[in-house]
């Protein structure tokens, strides 16, 4: 039998990949829906005042059996990335807007207001990162970069006769931290527009003093 017979006595199939891709589609589909559910499920937790939420609350919380959260988080270390991730997506906006004044004053109670508005969003995402961070390399390399971001965002919205006095700069980094902003609303119990008042009230004053050269603050410095 020639060639053509065995290719005309061939049963004919469709191609796997095409019959295959819309089942494979609807699974993937809902793979990422059921872990964004499971995402959202933490933070809305979080945000709620759940110090440790634990896996059985983000299942119920997000509809979902507690083997599928398992299935798509292998520890809390990765569902904390996730959370940070879209932590980060929400407080972008506020980190890259332009400052709208070119006073020095001005700008840095622009600072305060912006970092009021973010540390709100933040503040309930450390609370509860903080009873983990002991045990979790995540967790411990994200706080050191949040701080990292804090340090620079401020050097950047400082005129440099400020930025480069050591004492002074370092006042204001403490003074405009998260850390701060957590003893104010947490601690001491404060409002969020009296915790405001507060830290424009000191950077205010931080800024009455004369700016003195850098040779002169990093003498200080060492003292």
């Amino acid at each position: 039998m020639g060639s053509r017979g065995l290719i005309a006595n061939r049963p004919h199939r469709s191609p796997p990949k095409q019959a295959a891709a819309p089942a494979t589609d609807g699974r993937r589909a809902r793979r990422q829906n059921n872990r964004r559910r499971i995402v959202d499920a933490m933070l809305a937790l979080v945000r709620a005042g759940a110090i440790a939420p634990g896996a059985e609350q983000v299942a119920a919380r997000a509809e979902v059996g507690l083997r599928t959260v398992f299935r798509h988080f292998d520890d809390m270390d990765e569902l904390y990335r996730e959370m940070a991730q879209a932590m980060e997506a929400e407080i972008r906006p506020f980190v890259v807007m332009p400052f709208a004044s070119t006073d020095s004053r001005e700008r840095i109670l622009e600072v305060i207001d912006r970092r009021v508005q973010v540390f709100e969003k933040l503040m309930l995402f450390k609370n509860a990162a903080d009873v983990h961070r002991h045990r979790s390399a995540f967790l411990k390399k994200n706080y050191q970069r949040l701080r990292d971001l804090e340090r620079s965002s401020l050097r950047n919205a400082l005129p440099q006769a400020i930025s480069a006095e050591p004492i002074r700069f370092e006042a204001l980094d403490l003074l405009l931290s998260l850390d701060t902003w957590q003893r104010l609303r947490c601690e001491r119990k404060l409002s969020i527009a009296r915790a405001r008042a507060t830290l424009k009230f000191a950077a205010t004053a931080l800024f009455a003093g004369p700016v003195g050269s850098p040779a002169t603050a990093n003498r200080n410095s060492a003292d």
